[in-house]
């Protein structure tokens, strides 16, 4: 997270109470270098709440169900 670009924004800006606040999130994220490793982080330790690599609550529980489904295991490369 030290080197993402929420580190330029309000946390609430990544807890959004409505669509287009998830929209602001995503749109910051889409240009973050650490986007990638940030989804993971997220989907590793299963964050329910705020935007995360991108993605919002509903969008990473579909990525957790599809991965399931496909017997993807979910790991943060160290």
């Amino acid at each position: 997270m030290a080197e993402g670009l929420c580190n330029n924004h309000a946390p609430a800006v990544f807890f959004p109470s409505d669509g287009v606040g998830v929209e602001i999130a995503k749109k910051i994220c889409a240009q973050c270098p650490v986007r990638n490793e940030c989804l993971e982080y997220a989907l590793e330790l299963r964050v329910d709440h705020g935007v995360w690599g991108g993605e919002s609550e509903r969008q990473r529980r579909r990525m957790l169900k599809n991965r399931r489904y496909a017997g993807t295991s979910v790991h943060i490369d160290a």
